[in-house]
């Protein structure tokens, strides 16, 4: 199965929640989910995170990767392994991105998508169900 077969198997608000809480796993900070549905056709959800070093951001994308493919959804794209300050996991419905703070700030994806209806989790505590 390749990521184009994700939204056949589970819906995009299902994908996007559980890529949340394995972002909380592994301590992502400042995550924030983007419902882009009714701005945008490009993507349902924008999943923003971040991670504080390079071996963190590295941490929370592998582990996103992996515990999803363990479930047969994989990601159509990968971008960003080499450098590790912003890595875009591509999974059509659902993109997910991991940024350092710096890069984060300066792209500011948050002002650019700032109509989406957004929901905010900083800890397991406030982990989707």
């Amino acid at each position: 199965m390749n990521g184009r077969d994700t939204r056949e198997v589970l819906p995009s608000r299902e994908l996007a929640r559980k890529a949340v809480r394995l972002a909380l796993e592994k301590k992502g900070g400042e995550i924030k989910l983007f419902d882009l549905r009714k701005l945008t056709s490009i993507t349902d959800f924008f999943l923003i995170c971040t991670g504080n070093t390079d071996t963190h951001v590295q941490a929370l994308a592998d582990h996103i990767v992996e515990q999803l493919e363990l479930q047969q959804i994989k990601p159509w794209h990968v971008e960003g392994r080499e450098s590790l300050r912003w890595v875009l996991i591509d999974y059509v419905d659902v993109v997910v991105h991991i940024f350092q703070p710096e890069v984060r700030e300066f792209y500011g994806l948050e002002r650019l998508w700032g109509d989406a209806e957004i929901e905010e989790f900083n800890d397991e505590a406030g982990a989707p169900s």
